[in-house]
């Protein structure tokens, strides 16, 4: 069995689609397919391309055994919108003229978003004669549609076009959320939907592997402190404001710190705000190597995850959820639907907060500086639920017998 991956990101960058991609690839080749990878340079999130891969290099590289290739792709700091339709189709156009001069596959996995590598995507399985596998981590352009994102009629015309001309065009369509998967289902009836869930790879992220302290002695922190933390892609989605107006209205109360690890577009805006309510409680790191984030984890007391309160985030997990839990971190959720039915009703991993309500996640807050006791007993919780229905090794056998079958 052949597998090409395309996907416009893939490490070393850091990111979820990144991680998950690559342990899927990992894993599937293990089984016994041949897996190869069709990606950019390597940018995201700096936006800039990484130095190792400039002046032509590392076009052709191995990653833990994966053939890696990579074409061109437009890049600007810029944040307007012909910028950001520029990096995308750069890749799209690209990756098509990049990709057919591989050999042949059986199946081309496609990750979207961007939707529009779709494009690439329908033409190269076609050219290679492979069955086309979409793969929605995101529902676009739906989400880009409710978050406000994308205004422009024609264009979300044009792109709801192009979103079901991609699931019609696929032999198979997975989804990394049971949300995701039931609302195409519902709208593609006809079409085969199969649940891809993301996951942790649960012997890397092993509490018992790793000393306690070395993060907290680097950034100051004392073993009394309790220790709010949030990591990833600051973005707009995420609604991370309502951490900082949180940690102001507890501000007086020793011993509650709130960290934020990560960059995004809306870390400028966080920082501004940091500064116009005067916290001396938050702090704002930089993203660490995926090799760290053990390290910093089993320093950590409680994981927040929040996001924006709209009706399409109910069929949302962030990925962090995965790496928290594994490393016995309950969560403070802020997300409603499948991941607190999950992880906070099923799994008693953690504490739910109405999304961007702030004296909910006080009330809480208060609750788990009066009881911390609880926050050991959620975590130990939170390893064992996402060993058993989370398992990369798991998720990956079950796929690649899925394939297997349709073969």
């Amino acid at each position: 069995m052949r597998i090409l991956i395309l996907t416009q990101y893939y490490p070393p960058e850091i990111g979820a689609p990144q991680n998950r991609l690559h342990e899927l690839a990992v894993r599937l080749q293990a089984h016994g397919a041949h897996v190869e990878v069709l990606t950019a340079l390597p940018n995201y999130p700096q936006m800039e391309i990484q130095q190792a891969y400039r002046n032509g290099q590392n076009r052709e590289e191995q990653i833990d055994g994966i053939a890696v290739h990579r074409s061109w792709i437009y890049i600007s700091s810029s944040k307007g919108i012909i910028a950001r339709l520029l990096n995308y189709f750069s890749f799209v156009w690209s990756s098509y003229w990049r990709g057919r001069k591989l050999e042949k596959f059986d199946f081309l996995l496609v990750e979207s978003p961007p939707l529009f590598l779709g494009y690439s995507a329908m033409a190269l399985a076609k050219k290679l004669r492979a069955r086309l596998i979409f793969n929605v981590s995101d529902l676009w352009p739906e989400s880009a549609e409710k978050l406000g994102i994308v205004n422009n009629k024609t264009m979300l015309n044009m792109a709801y076009k192009l979103e079901a001309k991609c699931y019609q065009k696929a032999t198979l369509i997975t989804g990394q959320t049971q949300g995701i998967t039931l609302d195409i289902s519902t709208r593609f009836p006809h079409k085969e939907v199969y649940w891809l869930p993301n996951g942790v790879n649960i012997n890397f992220y092993n509490p018992d592997n790793f000393e306690a302290g070395a993060f907290r002695h680097k950034n100051g922190f004392s073993e009394k402190d309790i220790l709010f933390f949030y990591g990833g892609i600051i973005g707009y989605a995420q609604g991370l404001e309502v951490i900082l107006h949180a940690a102001h209205e507890v501000r007086n109360i020793p011993g509650l710190k709130f960290i934020i690890q990560g960059v995004g577009p809306e870390k400028s805006k966080l920082l501004q705000l940091q500064k116009d309510l005067a916290l001396t409680n938050v702090y704002f790191l930089d993203p660490v190597p995926k090799t760290q984030m053990p390290s910093v984890l089993k320093d950590i007391d409680v994981a927040l995850v929040p996001l924006k309160k709209l009706a399409i985030f109910e069929g949302a997990i962030p990925s962090k959820v995965f790496e928290a839990l594994s490393m016995e971190v309950p969560l403070l959720l802020g997300v409603d639907g499948e991941a607190r039915q999950h992880f906070i009703e099923n799994a008693k991993a953690g504490w739910y907060f109405e999304p961007e309500n702030i004296p909910a996640l006080v009330k809480v807050l208060l609750e788990l500086k009066a009881n911390t006791e609880a926050i050991e007993v959620a975590g130990q919780n939170g390893r064992a639920y996402v060993s058993k229905h989370f398992n990369r090794d798991q998720i990956a056998a079950s796929f690649y017998s899925h394939l297997t079958s349709i073969l």
